[in-house]
This record gives C-alpha cells, structure tokens and sequence, in this order.
C-alpha cells in the first residue's frame, strides 16, 4: 500500500524532527492566530464578552481531549504498526478508530447542549458571563463532530510521517475563520451582529470546512485510511480496547486539566470579572509558547513509535533528547520575553488597565515554568509514541489537581489575590517538568509492547 508520509527509522534525526515539528507548529500557530484574533476581537464587546468566551474555551479543551481519546491512541497503533511494515493492520485500525470517533461525537454533542447554561451555574460567573457564554459553548458543542473528525483523522496522517497535510488543511480553515470573525461578530456588510455567538459560529464553519477539505485529500490521495466499506469498517471490540487503552490515559489527564482550570477560573472569578479575562490574556499569550512544543511533542510521537515498530531503541531515545534541547532553548528566549515585555503583550488584546496589569503579573511569574512546560510536553508526547500513557497519567493528574487547594490557599488564605493562583500554577509546572524528566529516564517505555 502506497504512503505518502515518511520512515523516520533512517536519515538524519534533526531533519526528520524539524521536517515533522514546522509543519505541526504552523497549524498549531494558526490555532493560536485564532485564539489570538477572537480575543481581540471579542475583547472589543467588554470584559464579560472575553470572561465569557474564556471560560467556555476550558470545555471546548474538554471536548478537544475527549476526541483525543480516540486519536492519541490510534497516533500510537498505527504509527508502530507503519515502522513494522504491517500497513493492512495500520488501515484496519484507522477505520475502526474513524467510525468509532464519529459515533461518539454526536453523543458528547447531544449531552453538550442540554449542559452548557448548568456548566456555568456550577462555575458561579456573573449573570451576563453566563448567559453569553452559554449561547456560545452550545454553538460549539455542534461543532463537535467536524472537531473529532479532525483529531482523528491528523492523527492518523501523522502516525505516518505527514504533517503537511493537515497543516494546509488547518492554515485553509483557520484564515476563513479569521476572515468571518469581525464580520459575523460586529456585523458587517450583510452578516448579522451576533457578538460572542458570531465568534462561536466562525469556529463551527471553519472545522465544516476543515472536515470537507479532508474528505477530498483521502479521496485525492492514494493514503493509509480507504475511503470505503470493508468488513472492518466496523469497530471491533479488540482493536478498540487497544487503541483506548492507550489513549485514554492521556485524554483523561488533558480532561482533568480542563475541569481544574474551570475551578480556577472559579477561584479567579472571586476576584472580579477583570481577574477572569486577565487568566485568560496570560493563557492565550503563552499559547505561543505551548503550541510550539506540541508540535515537536508531536513529531517525537511519531518517531519514538516508527523506531520501537522497527527496534530501534536506541534511535528513538536520541530522537526524544534531541527535541527536548530544540524546544529548551526556544522556551528560554519565551521566558525572557514574557519577563521583560509582559505590558506590551498584554495591552494587544484588552486596553482595560486592570486587566492589562493582572495579566501582565501572570506572564512575568509564569516566564519561571516555560522550560519546564517544554519538558512536560515534549516528554508526554514520547511516552504516546511508545504507547506508554500511564506514566504521564500519573505525573499530570495530581500535578493538575494540587493547583486547585494550592492557589485557594495562596490567593485567598495567604490574602495573595490573582497573583496567589498564578505562582500556583507556576510551581506546579516546575515540578511537573522535572518529574517527567525523571521517569523517562528510567527508560520502562523502551520495553512497552503494542498488542
């Protein structure tokens, strides 16, 4: 069967992890254009218009990593089953894991828009938050299918060594909800004016769009998912359980760092609406940062799993330090710019003063973890590569949950305010980074087996 990714088991390890990482980066980037430009743009509605598309933004995470469930371990499978050169196993897998994604998708969906106005009554935000945000997370919740076709979908192109493919895919969608966003939100021309929904809608559109373009990539391209039925279009019970026996760890993990930071923001939210859109400044400038080293974490991913397929240990244990030195010193010279330039950052997305000086706190404390943010990622997406997702289960989850009584009790007991929650976060993050560091050095993912 004909591929038209590429075999990480040989050649130049820089090349192939910069070959894979820029492709991922960009469309990461583009996320982050994305992110970037509906702050600015909803940021002109107000501080309850950004509080509110912010903190849907913790469920659209959730809905993001539960698609991943599905597609993180079905990147595992299939990549190992490319390195072994047992391309029919590869394909068998990817249409299972398709079918099954879709299936459930419209599940989360459904429960998604009955949820959505009693999510923020659990977070407790202020009348108008509430009720613009709940217009705009049910717009999303629709979306949700078109977004696990996606994760599903990239996963499988990556598994394979192609992560141009879903890049172009991803720079075609995003700039057209880029272009929508002013339109649809402030109404211009013969768009309505829908405000925050008009941001939501933008993103609904655009993953409709992404969804198509794919559609017509696999059917242009002779590629490793047939776009056809056969007898394993259905999912089976055995190839399921191996591919979410893998996944899951990791997607629950990205799940509990969802629903921690909806109980930060709760916390956050004692503090003023201004407080909320503040955290949520400070995240979408270090989306920057983060995005970055998820797309080297995604190019390890493929590589630690193409040479565990092939045996090749040693390769794939070079591969990982490699990026993890590539992505040290890009998150060095991030640190020292959130350090040094923390107004200037700031103020591009909101001109309200309070915000801008909250916010501005967030990023210079945060400026201390972005190296070891890197190792987090970097680390995580190696141990998915070799489809060993318990260690990083173990290392992030009470990593995550200790940030919820920690920054209480920094912020509200030690009476430190905003700035309590952000070295909560902070302190976290460093200890997080070092203990990946340290169990990937104990070198148990080598000995993982797929089966």
């Amino acid at each position: 069967m004909k591929s038209v990714g590429r075999d990480l088991t040989v050649g130049s390890i820089p090349t192939h992890i910069l070959a894979l990482a820029w492709p991922a980066i960009t469309s990461l980037f583009s996320v982050t254009a994305l992110n970037i430009t509906d702050a600015f743009w909803v940021g002109k509605l107000g501080a309850a218009a950004l509080a509110a598309v912010i903190t849907s933004g913790y469920v659209y995470w959730i809905i993001r990593c539960l698609g991943a469930v599905v597609a993180d371990g079905a990147l595992a499978v299939v990549s190992r089953y490319i390195g072994a050169g047992e391309n029919e196993k590869a394909s068998s897998v990817s249409v299972q894991a398709t079918v099954f994604s879709l299936s459930a998708s419209i599940v989360i969906a459904l429960f998604g828009l009955y949820l959505s106005p009693k999510i923020f009554q659990l977070l407790g935000t202020e009348i108008e938050v509430s009720r613009l945000g709940t217009t705009y997370l049910r717009i999303i919740f629709l979306a949700t299918p078109f977004i696990f076709f996606w994760e599903v979908l990239f996963a499988i192109f990556k598994a394979s060594g192609d992560t141009k493919t879903p890049m172009l895919v991803t720079l075609i969608a995003v700039g057209g909800n880029i272009l929508l966003d002013p339109f649809l939100i402030f109404g211009i021309g013969p768009f309505p004016e829908m405000g925050t929904a008009g941001a939501a809608t933008a993103t609904l559109l655009s993953y409709l769009l992404g969804a198509l373009i794919i559609i017509y990539f696999l059917k242009k391209r002779e590629f490793i998912l047939p776009l056809k039925f056969c007898k394993e279009f259905l999912p089976q019970g055995e190839v399921m359980f191996q591919v979410l026996k893998i996944g899951l760890p990791l997607s629950v993990s990205g799940i509990l760092f969802s629903v921690v930071y909806l109980f930060i923001a709760r916390i956050t939210a004692t503090f003023g609406t201004e407080a909320v859109a503040a955290l949520g400044v400070g995240q979408r400038a270090e989306s920057v940062s983060y995005m970055t080293c998820f797309g080297f974490a995604m190019a390890v991913s493929a590589i630690v799993g193409q040479n565990l397929g092939a045996k090749e240990t040693g390769r794939a244990e070079r591969g990982t330090w490699t990026t993890v030195g590539m992505v040290s010193l890009f998150t060095f010279f991030i640190s020292i710019v959130f350090f040094t330039l923390p107004k200037y950052i700031t103020s591009f997305f909101i001109s309200e003063p309070e915000v801008v000086t909250i916010a501005s706190q967030y990023l210079m404390i945060l400026a201390l973890s972005q190296i070891f943010m890197g190792l987090e990622v970097v680390l995580e997406g190696a141990f998915l590569g070799a489809g060993d997702t318990i260690p990083p289960m173990i290392i992030s989850m009470p990593g995550s949950i200790i940030r919820i009584p920690l920054a209480y009790y920094l912020a509200v007991h030690l009476q430190m305010g905003p700035v309590g929650i952000w070295w909560a976060i902070t302190l976290s993050t460093i200890a997080k980074g070092l203990l990946f560091v340290f169990w990937f050095r104990r070198g148990g993912w080598k000995k993982k087996e797929i089966s």
